[in-house]
């Protein structure tokens, strides 16, 4: 695993965490807290790009025209 996709799993992971502690810690109904939800998705995102290499934002943003750092991505 490389660096990069590390860093997207580990900042998934802490996203996700923060959301699960700021339920238990801060009394958080989150049925009733989309943003919290919003949240929660953009870590589990970040989570399984680190894991997979799939990105769909990523594929979106290469569609676009923006070029790609990564060799083998290109």
């Amino acid at each position: 695993m490389t660096v990069e996709r590390m860093i997207h799993v580990i900042a998934g992971a802490f996203i996700m965490l923060s959301v699960f502690l700021s339920s238990l810690y801060n009394g958080v109904d989150l049925t009733e807290t989309t943003w919290l939800w919003f949240t929660l998705f953009v870590g589990a995102n970040l989570f399984q790009s680190g894991i997979t290499q799939w990105c769909l934002m990523g594929i979106i943003l290469q569609k676009l025209g923006l070029k790609t750092s990564c060799k083998r991505c290109a």
